[in-house]
C-alpha cells in the first residue's frame, strides 16, 4: 500500500497512524503542498478534490482519512478497531463524524491559522475547539477510550488534531481526561507521533 501524505497534515497523520496501529505495511509518499502537487493533473486523477491523504492499494484508490481508516479496518478484519455490533459501530461512526465536523472546524481550523497561515476567525475557531474538547473530556470520564474500554478507529480519527491543538493556541490544560487519553493513545504498540511545529502555544511552552 502507498499513502500520499504530508508530515504537517493532521488528516495525513490520522491515516498514517491508523495504518501503523493496525499493523498494515505501507509506503509513505510525500506530496509537496507548497508546490501545489495536490492540485496537479496527475494527483487530481487520484482525488478530484485535490486533497491528501490518498491510499493506493493495488488498483484501488481510497481518498479521505476517515475512509482510509474504515477501509483498512474492514479489509484486514480488524473488528477490535471497527466493531461490527450495531451499537458499537454506530458509536464509532458518530465520532468519525465529529472528527470530520466539530474537530475540523475547531482544533484543526485553529492550527490552520498558525501553521499554514489561513485567514480564519481565530477567536471563533478557538471557541469551537474548547466546546468540543469539553464534550470529549466529559465523554472520557469513566472509560479509557472514546467508544468504551478499548481503542477504535474513532480514537485514531480524533487524536491528531487534538494532540496538536496547542499549536493553534488551544490550551489543553483544562481537560485532564483528554490529556490522559492522549497518553493512552501514545502508549499503544505501533504509535507514530505527529510532527510538531513551533507554533501557537507550542512556541512558548
Amino acid at each position: 500500500m502507498k499513502l500520499y501524505y504530508h508530515p504537517l497534515s493532521g488528516h495525513s497523520h490520522r491515516a498514517h497512524l491508523g495504518l501503523s496501529l493496525l499493523g498494515v505495511p505501507h509506503e509513505l509518499i510525500e506530496v509537496n503542498l507548497a508546490a501545489a502537487e495536490h492540485k496537479s493533473p496527475e494527483f487530481l486523477k487520484l482525488n478530484p478534490f485535490g486533497q491528501i491523504p490518498v491510499l493506493i492499494d493495488g488498483d484501488t484508490v481510497i481518498p479521505d482519512s476517515n475512509s482510509i481508516l474504515v477501509y483498512v479496518a474492514r479489509k484486514f478484519g480488524k473488528t477490535d478497531w471497527l466493531p461490527q455490533g450495531a451499537l458499537d459501530e454506530a458509536g464509532v461512526q458518530r465520532w468519525l463524524s465529529v472528527a470530520a465536523g466539530e474537530v475540523a472546524y475547531g482544533p484543526c481550523a485553529a492550527r490552520l491559522i498558525t501553521v499554514f497561515g489561513r485567514e480564519l476567525n481565530a477567536p471563533e475557531v478557538i471557541a469551537r475547539a474548547h466546546r468540543i474538547l469539553g464534550l470529549i473530556n466529559t465523554t472520557l470520564s469513566g472509560h479509557d477510550y472514546i467508544v468504551g474500554t478499548a481503542p477504535t478507529i474513532a480514537d485514531i480519527a480524533l487524536y491528531s488534531y487534538i494532540s496538536s491543538a496547542p499549536e493553534g493556541n488551544v490550551d489543553l490544560s483544562g481537560y485532564p481526561q483528554v490529556l490522559a487519553w492522549l497518553r493512552r493513545i501514545e502508549a499503544l504498540p505501533g504509535f507514530v507521533p505527529f510532527q510538531k511545529t513551533p507554533a501557537g502555544l507550542a512556541a512558548n511552552p
